[in-house]
């Protein structure tokens, strides 16, 4: 291929606050009969005043910090100007030149900022009508902008995938596509490459410029798309659309447009607009906002283990596989009740990995099963067979041949990595644990410390 796709995302969450972002209408209006859900604030009437919700700047800070974002100690909203029918005010209180959170990173995509602002209503299409909803005017809405870093679509799909996950195990917000509360808009344009011998680098390679490529001239935008897969599927169908445009000798236009999901293909909005045409200025109804130091620090305490450092503990720690460590912090609930019922194991540690098993391959509900009656589950489920000493000795050795890491993390003193040397001797040789246990703490060496 001639041109080489160059990706940028937004991506839109509306925060699971209780209320409005400057209002008291509370915050969850879906499936509210339309219209039912408003204020004279959230519908800009005439001396309605914006008053900002804490939980949501402080929510929209904790996000920055788990993404490894500078956070501005001082900062300010501001009007966006445009004229769209679900804009009741004419103008968006949102942020543009002074961001809670600016140059953070999520791998190897750059996070240009963070910001937080205000939904829009929502428009409702029923054949040649247009209806207007704005229950959801005013909820609580974060978007978080990347570099134009992504060099295909899987990237696309590894990074919403991670920052999905991240924003539940911070309890913000759902992340509900199918409700509304996380949407996307990637922005899409194609450069050529520059010479058959250029060697385009993806964000995995990270790469933060576009090495051999020419810089295109205009910039797509795909609008409010609420899936990963229509995401896939409308990158896909641009990706076609606009090389076509450009092997033809056409400059595609730089325009928003719509996904149709029926049609499987894009349809144009409206000409894509710059920062300039919104005409930011300072919202006068609300005075800037300054953090202290402290006031972060406080913050960055409460984000707790997220689900890439819990994974890797998890490896470290249990034994598990990189496979088996993914799939269980998928959720933040099914992480916490694996480590439940590894707790109540106590003297049988080494069926850390058995009861990941069966919590991967659903042998049990975890969602309604206590953790203790499992763990009595798996203790009764673990049949042993006699096995002689001399026997057993040659499979610790082989399993030490195999697994020399887990070998010098012990005899430096990571003793916790006993129960993945004794999950593997028994699944070997089907002895009993306790036994192996005792042999391997007999034949090892003392651990240092």
């Amino acid at each position: 291929m001639s041109y080489y796709p160059i990706i940028g995302l937004e991506v839109h969450v509306e925060l699971a606050t209780k209320s409005g972002m400057f209002c008291g209408c509370p915050a969850d209006s879906f499936g509210k009969e339309p219209n039912t859900n408003v204020c004279p604030v959230c519908l800009g009437l005439p001396g309605a005043l914006p008053v900002p919700n804490k939980k949501a700047i402080e929510w929209t800070i904790m996000l920055g910090l788990a993404l490894g974002c500078n956070i501005n100690e001082l900062s300010y909203f501001e009007r966006k100007n445009y004229f769209y029918p679900d804009l009741p005010k004419g103008y968006q209180i949102s942020q543009n030149v002074k961001p809670f959170c600016y140059e953070g990173k999520l791998g190897n995509i750059r996070i240009n900022n963070i910001h937080l602002e205000e939904d829009t209503g929502k428009l409702i299409h029923q054949g040649e009508e247009t209806f207007v909803d704005f229950n959801r005017s005013g909820v609580p809405l974060v978007e978080i902008v990347t570099e134009p870093d992504f060099r295909s679509i899987e990237e696309v799909d590894v990074y919403l995938k991670k920052l999905q996950r991240i924003i539940r195990y911070l309890g913000i917000s759902n992340a509900d596509m199918e409700k509304g509360s996380m949407r996307l808009e990637p922005s899409i344009s194609m450069a050529k490459i520059k010479s058959q011998k250029s060697k385009v680098k993806s964000s995995n390679q990270n790469s933060k410029l576009l090495d051999g490529l020419d810089l295109p001239e205009y910039r797509v935008e795909l609008k409010n798309i609420n899936s990963f897969r229509f995401c896939r599927r409308a990158l896909e169908f641009e990706i076609y659309r606009q090389t076509e445009m450009l092997e033809s000798g056409k400059t595609p236009t730089q325009e928003t447009r719509g996904w149709n999901e029926i049609k499987n293909l894009t349809f144009p909005q409206r000409s894509k607009e710059e920062a300039h045409d919104y005409r930011y200025f300072p919202e006068p109804d609300i005075p800037p906002i300054r953090f202290a130091q402290d006031k972060i620090e406080e913050l960055k305490t409460k984000i707790g283990e997220l689900p890439e450092a819990k994974a890797n503990r998890f490896i470290n720690q249990y034994g598990l596989t990189e496979y088996q460590a993914g799939i269980l912090t998928e959720q933040k609930e099914m992480a916490d009740y694996y480590e439940k019922v590894v707790g109540e194991m106590r003297e049988m540690g080494e069926m850390r990995v058995t009861i990941a098993n069966w919590i991967i391959n659903k042998k049990i509900d975890w969602q309604k099963e206590p953790p203790e009656s499992v763990a009595k589950k798996v203790a009764a489920s673990q049949q042993t067979v006699a096995v002689d000493e001399k026997e057993l000795e040659k499979i610790v050795q082989k399993v030490l041949a195999e697994n020399p890491k887990v070998l010098e993390d012990y005899k430096n003193g990571k003793t916790q990595v006993l129960g993945v040397l004794i999950g593997k001797v028994v699944g070997i040789s089907g002895a009993d644990p306790r036994t192996v246990k005792t042999f391997l703490e007999n034949y090892l060496p003392k651990p240092a410390g």
